[in-house]
């Protein structure tokens, strides 16, 4: 009895994500497999085409270009992001007054909200007003005759700046947690018998945090596969749609060219990629050491 009454106890506890998921998760994702089988105007009649859109993508050299384009960003972004956020995790694992500064200065990007960082990066970088521009021009390297943001490789590179910027305290945080989770003792044993701190780090720290080092990388890459509100803010896909993602193509096919059918159809494909990207970072937390 005490067993059922617990069960039913439970379901009621649970009861309430059900819903949520099944509101907020499974029906939309239902209507959005539904409409990319459609034509799905704007206006008019919703005309049935099966496999029409998706097919239809095969043969999209703009949305081909736009994954290469995504593909780059992510291997461009990603190693930074991994790399600075090691780095300041290293620098401030210990607790003291000094690392709590440098804790606090690291993570004060992650609190200001994306769309806001982009506009603030935007307007650092505006060749009018923009303080980074003057700085160039108070050191000597004159005004620039073209904008940061208007020529490739200077929109890019500026994006993946100010992503670094934002969401690298994000993985210091993850790696500067399982970093405290280490046994103390293990280091300090390691400093008896002579390793230096580079060979702690590989030695000791990296092989016990793989875990972790490993959902971070993934992280990195699922956030970079679905970037959008940066390129949208800072560069708005130019120049000449160089800066132009994956997401951001979906975007305009919704709602410039109202081609919601086909854009509900790339929503999906771009959802299985991401899906087989989840279930790599769930293996990875699975794993067993």
């Amino acid at each position: 009895m005490k067993t059922g009454a617990a069960k039913r106890t439970g379901f009621w506890f649970i009861l309430p994500s059900m819903i949520f998921v099944l509101i907020f998760f499974l029906v939309p994702l239902v209507a959005v497999l539904i409409m990319s089988m459609t034509n799905f105007p704007l206006l008019g009649d919703v005309e049935y085409v099966g496999l029409q859109n998706y097919t239809d993508m095969m043969s999209d050299t703009e949305f081909h270009q736009t994954i290469i384009q995504t593909l780059i960003y992510t291997v461009l972004v990603t190693p930074p992001l991994f790399f600075v956020g090691l780095g300041a995790a290293l620098l401030i694992r210990k607790t003291n007054k000094l690392s709590s500064f440098f804790r606090t200065f690291f993570f004060m990007p992650l609190v200001i909200g994306f769309g806001s960082a982009a506009f603030l990066w935007y307007w650092l970088l505006d060749p009018g007003t923009g303080y980074i521009p003057q700085l160039l021009r108070d050191l000597g390297f004159g005004a620039m005759e073209k904008p940061i943001l208007g020529y490739m490789p200077g929109a890019l590179l500026a994006v993946i700046l100010m992503v670094v910027w934002k969401f690298s305290s994000l993985q210091m945080i993850l790696l500067m947690a399982a970093m405290q989770g280490i046994d103390p003792e293990v280091l300090e044993s390691s400093e008896m018998d002579g390793a230096v701190k580079w060979k702690q780090l590989r030695y000791i720290t990296l092989p016990l945090i793989k875990r972790t080092l490993g959902m971070v990388f993934i992280l990195s890459i699922a956030g970079s596969l679905l970037a959008f509100d940066q390129f949208f803010i800072m560069t708005g896909g130019g120049p000449e749609g160089q800066t132009e993602t994956m997401v951001f193509y979906v975007w305009r096919q919704a709602f410039r060219s109202f081609n919601l059918g086909y854009a509900a159809a790339l929503s999906v494909v771009i959802s299985i990629a991401l899906l087989l990207v989840s279930l790599i970072q769930v293996r990875f937390i699975n794993e067993k050491d």
